[in-house]
């Protein structure tokens, strides 16, 4: 009886440790306000941010204000300023309502600031929170951000942010023949670096357009390092809207690249997936158009699939890796496979190589194996720009 007590005093223990691995502590770039806003003094400033950029409860472009720094526009990425638009949707040049700031998309035709847009800006500010994913498209919008700053000589400086996934490096290396916006340099789907040092693993490998350097600052996180468990304080996108969705979002992407929901539409983007010709397991949903899912797909068909909501939390431990598991089992069990990919996921997967590794069923095991050499090399050139403890 005293054994199984221990045991389940140990249980709780651990438990409540895993929960107390929430880190309070850490200070963000952004947060370190008071070091380096002087710089900007008398400086003209535009800002690439989006909701995700704040100081506590204030953003950036309010605390920037309030000191009276001079602001002449502000970049937009992928869902747009305020971070409302759908994945992939199209925003225009527009006002911002609160500050009367112009806001210049950086995202669909107009992807790259021009010598136009930068003409009239002394210094650049990169603020975005990413989640660690090569498909997440912020990283593709600093490259693009630090390009344009190299080219018409103009200074970026990053304010770093944690990555909630930077603990591990894991998924296949991006082959540059299947390069696009959601990929566009040869990493892993998880690369394990925060914003600022994949900045400067840009910078340094001379992966930038023509080989350009930029002329790169960034301002580092205190109390953070490659194992701390950050939880986001504001959602980095519409369709991430809790931890448990950060957590899951690398590896239930690939369904992006498939006929299978993986939530959109629904109040558990990123945590559940199905489709309607797949076998009914006592779970379902119906995708319907929301706000930042306007057109999900499979739109208004009941799906049968599975829920990974409950699942626990992962944090940050050895052995996180990227999961292969829900998407083999998918493919196992869907009815028509000719149907069951489309064009798409060879860009998510950045190869031909992992559509056909499924088709011809190997295993999980397996397809891991062929990322080993891969990943090694990239963690040697990963370990020189790292600016936090492993």
């Amino acid at each position: 009886m005293k054994r199984i007590l221990l045991i389940t005093l140990l249980a709780l223990t651990t438990c409540y440790y895993a929960q107390a691995q929430y880190a309070t502590n850490i200070i963000t770039g952004a947060a370190q306000i008071s070091d380096w806003a002087p710089t900007l003094k008398n400086k003209r400033v535009a800002l690439l941010v989006n909701q995700t950029a704040t100081i506590g409860n204030t953003h950036l472009v309010d605390s920037l204000l309030k000191l009276h720094i001079k602001i002449q526009k502000i970049f937009s990425p992928e869902h747009g300023f305020r971070g409302n638009a759908d994945a992939g949707e199209k925003v225009g040049n527009s006002t911002d309502a609160a500050t009367g700031l112009t806001i210049v998309s950086l995202y669909g035709a107009h992807r790259k600031a021009t010598k136009a847009d930068l003409q009239d800006v002394d210094v650049i500010i990169f603020d975005i929170q990413d989640v660690g994913a090569r498909f997440y498209t912020y990283i593709s919008s600093l490259q693009e951000i630090m390009e344009s700053a190299a080219e018409n000589n103009k200074p970026l400086l990053v304010l770093d942010r944690p990555n909630p996934n930077g603990d591990y490096v894991d998924g296949p290396i991006l082959d540059t023949a299947f390069k696009s916006f959601i990929g566009m340099q040869p990493i892993p789907v998880v690369h394990g670096m925060t914003v600022g040092e994949y900045a400067r693993l840009l910078n340094g490998e001379g992966w930038l357009s023509k080989k350009v350097k930029c002329d790169l600052k960034v301002i580092p996180c205190k109390n953070y390092t490659h194992h701390t468990y950050y939880a986001l304080p504001v959602a980095p996108s519409p369709n991430i809207p809790n931890m448990k969705a950060v957590n899951l979002y690398a590896s239930l992407c690939f369904f992006e690249g498939t006929n299978i929901s993986l939530g959109r539409g629904t109040s558990k983007p990123f945590q559940i997936f199905g489709a309607p010709s797949l076998p009914d397991k006592g779970f379902s949903f119906t995708p319907r158009s929301t706000p930042g899912a306007k057109n999900p797909p499979l739109k208004d068909s009941l799906c049968y699939g599975t829920d990974l909501s409950n699942a626990p939390e992962t944090i940050p431990a050895k052995g996180r890796k990227l999961e292969l598991k829900w998407l083999l089992e998918a493919y196992k069990e869907y009815p028509d496979k000719s149907r069951f990919f489309i064009p798409f996921f060879n860009k998510l997967a950045g190869n031909n190589i992992l559509m056909q590794q499924i088709k011809s069923g190997l295993s999980e095991t397996d397809i891991r194996k062929s990322w080993e050499p891969g990943l090694a090399q990239f963690k040697r050139i990963r370990a020189k720009y790292l600016l936090y403890e492993e």
